[in-house]
């Protein structure tokens, strides 16, 4: 199963206000809004970057074999 990250749903998010804002149909901008609304929901627990296992030869520090 593949986890979207949170800058992708937060940009998601943020598109779809962009398009709720420029249509004239309410009924239209009230599901984008709450589209939006879910994928904020979605991205807010998330850690700001990601967080995976480093490779091997990288250290914690940033310093090549340290």
């Amino acid at each position: 199963m593949d986890v979207l990250g949170k800058t992708y749903l937060t940009k998601q998010a943020s598109l779809l206000m962009k398009f709720a804002r420029t249509t004239s149909d309410s009924e239209l901008s009230a599901k984008l809004i709450s589209k939006a609304a879910d994928l904020k929901a979605q991205a807010d627990p998330m850690p700001d970057k990601d967080q995976g296992p480093q490779p091997p030869d990288v250290s914690p520090d940033g310093l090549p074999g340290t």
